[in-house]
């Protein structure tokens, strides 16, 4: 293992800090939803770090998520690369060429449903792309490795049944969560192997500004706003634990500075709601009838309920939500409001064809 190691941060989440020395950070995914969140965090709050943005920009990859950083930031401190990290020539010649001392990888293909059409894109980003990143790493010694997971890879909860922890088994659904699952696991075995500092996160269902519009929240914000059916899966009462993005890439850079190599930590909100009450909240925010909402058929394997036990986190780390659900969801539905241009572009594309294909056999309406 490196001799780098996390006791060098006196960092809080709050936003007062005190740097470490200056530092190379390598971000996958960064131009997607979560990782633009993250890049922009680390730019803003940790003015001695560089940070390296490799994506692969695929459909859900958009160099428009962080026009800030590309229009405004010091090329001394952020470069980005077009890359593939299955590519494993791409990856270690970045590594080769820069002093990369952290890397935290939010690559990953993450929608259950394209999952459900396609599990082949999910095995190679997901699986394989994780092992050409921890063999680079390894190789190239470096600090530390945050693996970005998700609460998927528990599986379902009963009504009744306590939240997840970071003990509880391994149970994936769907080809999504079970590629995700499959990546947690070798970052693991790379880690009791080859001594890899590594560190995994497990988070529940995120939300806010620049979320790529399939995902449940900003289709039903989008669809709502052109008065458009919003298609609930099943009986609406499924249940996630929502958190707002910005809550956290804090906690994934608090993960990365003061974590513990080898530990994985859930992150979530505590904010547990069926799909059915998130929808309506959307269209009360918007003033839209809750008539919008139409029962579709179920997807497969469909997960009734997510909740996360979040007290390692925060007893260990000292991280804490800071933005409860109803502020977040009115800022996030006031940015999407705002920023037509972004989402009309997207969902005019090819996701429009995706959307036609998914949704076409599942809009006869649920009896009630």
């Amino acid at each position: 293992m490196s001799s780098k190691d996390s006791t060098n941060s006196t960092t809080s989440i709050t936003g007062s800090m005190n740097p470490i020395d200056s530092m190379t950070v390598l971000v996958t995914g960064g131009c997607g939803f979560i990782g633009s969140h993250l890049v922009r965090l680390i730019l803003r709050e940790r003015p001695n770090w560089r940070v390296i943005n490799v994506d692969k920009l695929t459909y859900a990859g958009n160099p428009e998520n962080i026009p800030d950083v590309n229009n405004a930031t010091k090329p001394s401190r952020y470069q980005f690369v077009q890359a593939d990290i299955v590519d494993g020539q791409a990856i270690n010649a970045l590594f080769d060429s820069e002093k990369i001392e952290y890397v935290v990888n939010l690559a990953a293909e993450t929608h259950v449903d394209r999952s459900l059409i396609d599990s082949a894109p999910f095995l190679r980003t997901n699986v394989e792309g994780t092992r050409v990143l921890l063999e680079a790493a390894t190789h190239y010694g470096i600090s530390r490795f945050l693996h970005v997971s998700t609460d998927e890879v528990y599986g379902s909860l009963g009504p009744t049944d306590p939240p997840f922890t970071e003990q509880s088994p391994l149970e994936p659904n769907s080809p999504y969560a079970a590629s995700k699952a499959a990546a947690d696991l070798l970052a693991r075995a790379y880690h009791r192997s080859y001594g890899l500092p590594v560190l995994i996160t497990r988070c529940g269902n995120n939300y806010g500004p620049y979320q790529f519009p399939e995902k449940f929240l900003p289709l039903f914000i989008t669809n709502a706003l052109d008065d458009q059916s919003l298609p609930l899966y099943g009986d609406g009462q499924n249940i996630r634990d929502w958190i707002h993005v910005e809550d956290h890439v804090r906690a994934l850079l608090q993960v990365l500075e003061k974590g513990i190599p080898g530990e994985i930590y859930n992150t979530g909100a505590g904010e547990e709601h069926t799909n059915q009450r998130m929808a309506e909240w959307v269209l009360d925010i918007l003033k839209k009838p809750r008539s919008l909402i139409q029962l579709v058929k179920d997807r497969p394997a469909h997960d009734r309920r997510y909740g996360l036990n979040v007290t390692k986190i925060q007893n260990k780390l000292g991280w804490r939500p800071s933005i409860p659900l109803g502020e977040g969801l009115g800022v996030t539905v006031s940015w999407y409001q705002d920023h037509r241009a972004w989402w009309e572009r997207i969902k005019s594309g090819e996701y429009s064809n995706y959307y036609r294909q998914w949704y076409r056999d599942r809009l006869a309406i649920v009896p009630q």
